[in-house]
């Protein structure tokens, strides 16, 4: 009789243990709303790089190096030309650079005035800036995403 009660207690506890050790699975869209609030969508894990940019380490150096390289190339591309002809009071322009997955180099100027003809300003910019170093695109969470900033552009003028 006792092995009976032992037994009867026995079955009973493990059919009521198994409940213990189930886990309740998380709902998909639980999840996915979790995993969407904890990404910085403003923000990229690695920032886009020219090769020479390559052999610096920490982080924030090798920003400074892609942007004062991208500056450089710009100003060298830009210096002499027409747009110190055509327009001799403009000094700095702002360029929207676009990297894109692909690796491709956009370039857009941002006037903020209307005394300028826009229009030929971008042409100017399209046709002289090109021909640059492969660039390798911004990486978030391992995937190769296009980033967009504007880049003050010092112009050399010379005064005649």
């Amino acid at each position: 009789m006792k092995k009976r009660i032992a037994l009867l207690i026995l079955i009973l506890l493990s059919i009521s243990s198994c409940q213990y050790f189930t886990n309740q699975v998380p709902d998909e869209k639980t999840l996915l709303e979790k995993e969407l609030k904890s990404i910085n969508w403003t923000q990229v894990d690695e920032l886009p790089q020219f090769a020479s940019c390559d052999s610096v380490a920490d982080k924030t150096q090798k920003k400074q190096c892609f942007f004062e390289y991208l500056t450089q190339l710009i100003q060298q591309k830009l210096n002499g030309d027409t747009l110190s002809v055509l327009y001799p009071q403009l000094d700095t322009i702002n360029v929207k650079v676009t990297v894109s997955a692909d690796s491709n180099l956009v370039f857009e100027p941002q006037l903020d005035s209307l005394s300028y003809d826009t229009a030929k300003i971008d042409s100017i910019i399209k046709t002289r800036l090109v021909d640059f170093p492969k660039v390798s695109p911004a990486i978030k969470r391992g995937i190769p995403v296009k980033t967009q900033f504007v880049l003050p552009v010092i112009l050399n003028v010379e005064k005649r």
